[in-house]
């Protein structure tokens, strides 16, 4: 049983059967955000994507924009052979972690065009841009096209990022 058990028998024992039911009562409850998406998966089921594998996830990000794999395995190649980092596969784009905090976000935004967002202003960097997301603190994106725009600045600027990180 999982670490909101006791919210999730209650919710059973008070007739819960659907999703929108167990939301409504939850937040009537004070209980918001990820800990009511934990106990939603607990009494329904996780997300399918919960349960695939890192490679399946992967593969599923670039499935339908081949162009931009390149791109992708260069900065994957980067970050498993750089001290301090770890990749967490998510649906639609891949963190890389350094272990005190999540330091870029690596995201295939179209079919053309694949955006490394990061955390700190590399202003000497030409090609970073700034981000217009209020309260995000990804507020720079490198805006990638083709492998050779992976080049020694990019590459420099995950170090930092990551250094600015740990």
């Amino acid at each position: 049983m999982g670490r909101r058990g006791p919210e999730r028998r209650q919710a059973r024992n008070a007739g819960i059967t659907t999703r929108d039911a167990l939301s409504f009562w939850l937040k009537g409850q004070g209980i918001t955000g990820y800990n009511l998406m934990s106990i939603d998966w607990e009494m329904f089921g996780y997300p399918e994507f919960f349960l695939k594998s890192a490679d399946e996830l992967f593969e599923a990000q670039y499935a339908d924009r081949p162009a931009l794999r390149s791109i992708a395995d260069r900065l994957l190649l980067w970050a498993q052979t750089t001290d301090d980092v770890e990749v967490q596969m998510r649906k639609t784009y891949v963190s890389l972690q350094t272990p005190r905090r999540k330091f870029a976000q690596v995201t295939p935004t179209n079919k053309k065009t694949l955006d490394v967002y990061v955390r700190v202003d590399l202003t000497d960097l030409a090609v970073l841009e700034p981000v217009r997301n209020a309260g995000d603190p990804f507020a720079w994106r490198l805006r990638l096209r083709g492998p050779a725009d992976v080049d020694d600045a990019v590459l420099k600027a995950l170090t930092v990022a990551r250094d600015d990180s740990l």
